[in-house]
């Protein structure tokens, strides 16, 4: 425990009968201060059964700090049941239910007018087609081979133009977006009223009049096809090429590491480009470790609660409130002298977890390549038996895990990812490692470096909802020094935008001739 700076407050004593009156309250006063402190600082000790597994899928709870020795001995401070949900709680639950079904909801209404727009334009064209059949068959002339000619064309130009549209549009959704995406509104409408002008013309010029060129008729619904393959053009050149060209610089920021990344986007509006840098976030981040955080805020507050100042007078004296000036003086100075060592603490503190570190590291790896060279050995073994005696590596790694698991459970606890890796996913990476002929070291990479997001379990990573605060229009395109943030429910990304400036280049013609020149050599030497 660390040392406590106290301060003792000064009292004046008129006479030997009020002095050793004072005495008396004086002592019962510090009695009762021991007394409150001795309670206040009661803790429970909880010894975990041996039954209990040697890594748990127990992960770190807001910012708790896990000592070394977790699962051996855990401390457990009376409070609230983590288990215990308040009216705040029900509310929360009850919000993320109702958006849930909000945005179910609207994605399928989207997909859902998508796929009627989608009939309304391929069943069009087989419209006009077959409308005059129906309604005027004896009146139309004779279609001829040029006639004929386009009904192919009009077959094979409708199954590209549904390939072409099921691969653009129909693929599946990356995100749901707050707000809707500008330019497929935008084709949209545009697919509809020319699609809606066609059939007002249609209507108009050919079924009020019953027109009796059933070859026009063909060529009429072969404009439309055409017409609809260069609007798919047009999608192609605004949804997907547009945005490849760069031109912005967008920093992403971490905020409660600093862990910093930098991006290329191209024209994008801000949710778009915030959607992009959340794929690149899973991929490129290392995975948030609250625990790592917490030992500076312990630290800080450990120095904060190592200073506490005692009224030895009690509080209804009328000196306490006359010495009120001089504890805060003395408190400050105190608080000033800590502040000066403070840098040396976290020297050592420093040093010695890496110390630590090494030390632990260097086990595990011993450890692990005496349970791979233990591998191989089984494996010359196991040639030697029948086919149906062969271990298959996950009883393989079942049977080798015990003699590394300490070293790992150690290492981990050190880092601080005990509740980044279960029990199980340990002994299926090592089944892996197994199958595929992978070094020790292939083994212990993902335990030794901290790899992105994505390497681990989907529960110990991914947020179920982010949340875009910006204050320019969400559909509106980044602008230079644009500045947005996602947050989710430990963290929040911090993204500034800055613009790739225009580069001018010039070019200098450089003579070839201004390179050569002449070694003249004198055929005559010095004697």
């Amino acid at each position: 425990m660390d040392t406590e700076s106290t301060y003792s407050g000064y009292s004046h004593y008129s006479g030997r009968s009020r002095g050793s009156h004072r005495h008396g309250e004086r002592s019962r006063d510090r009695h009762k201060s021991r007394s409150k402190d001795s309670r206040s600082e009661k803790s429970v000790t909880i010894n975990t059964p041996p039954a209990e597994p040697l890594l748990g899928d127990s992960a770190v709870r807001g910012e708790q700090v896990q000592d070394d020795n977790w699962g051996e001995t855990t401390t457990a401070v009376t409070g609230t049941s983590e288990h215990s949900l308040s009216q705040e709680d029900i509310v929360r639950i009850t919000k993320d239910l109702e958006d849930s079904v909000g945005l179910d909801c609207r994605r399928y209404l989207t997909r859902t007018l998508a796929v009627i727009l989608g009939l309304l334009v391929f069943l069009t064209p087989l419209a006009f087609l077959v409308l005059p059949h129906l309604l005027w068959q004896e009146k139309l002339q004779s279609c001829g081979t040029a006639c004929e000619g386009l009904f192919i064309s009009v077959a094979f130009k409708l199954l590209i133009l549904l390939l072409a549209v099921w691969a653009l549009f129909f693929r599946p959704a990356r995100a749901g977006l707050p707000r809707v995406f500008v330019f497929r509104v935008l084709l949209a409408v545009l697919v509809l009223l020319f699609v809606a002008s066609y059939w007002l013309f249609y209507s108009v010029r050919i079924l009020d009049s019953q027109d009796e060129n059933y070859q026009g008729i063909v060529q009429y619904a072969v404009s439309l096809v055409d017409a609809l393959l260069f609007i798919h053009y047009l999608a192609i050149v605004l949804l997907e090429l547009r945005q490849l060209q760069p031109c912005f610089s967008v920093c992403v920021t971490r905020s409660t590491d600093g862990e910093t990344r930098q991006y290329n986007l191209g024209q994008l509006s801000i949710q778009r480009a915030a959607l992009a840098i959340i794929e690149h976030y899973y991929c490129d981040f290392p995975i948030h470790n609250p625990a790592l955080l917490s030992a500076s805020k312990s630290r800080a507050a450990k120095h904060l609660a190592g200073l506490k100042v005692y009224n030895v007078d009690g509080p209804g004296n009328n000196a306490a409130a006359g010495l009120a000036h001089s504890q805060s003086r003395a408190m400050i100075a105190a608080a000033a002298r800590r502040r000066d060592t403070s840098h040396n603490e976290l020297y050592y503190e420093e040093a010695e977890h890496e110390r630590r570190v090494r030390k632990r590291k260097a086990r595990l790896v011993v450890a692990v390549e005496e349970a791979f060279t233990h591998i191989k050995r089984m494996q010359e073994e196991e040639q030697k038996k029948a086919p149906g005696d062969v271990m298959d590596p996950r009883e393989a790694a079942q049977a080798i895990f015990p003699s590394m698991a300490r070293a790992l459970q150690k290492y981990l606890r050190t880092t601080k990812q005990q509740h980044c890796h279960s029990m199980e996913s340990i002994q299926q990476h090592l089944a892996f490692c197994i199958t595929n002929n992978m070094t020790p070291k292939a083994f212990l990479e993902s335990y030794l470096t901290p790899g992105p997001t994505l390497q681990y379990s989907r529960n110990h990573w991914l947020a179920r909802q982010w949340t875009l605060i910006s204050e320019a229009s969400v559909t509106s395109g980044l602008k230079d020094g644009t500045v947005f943030l996602l947050k989710c429910v430990d963290f929040s990304l911090v993204v500034t935008s800055k613009k790739i400036p225009y580069i001018q280049m010039s070019e200098e013609y450089i003579d070839p001739k201004s390179h050569k020149f002449v070694l003249r050599l004198q055929s005559e030497t010095s004697v």
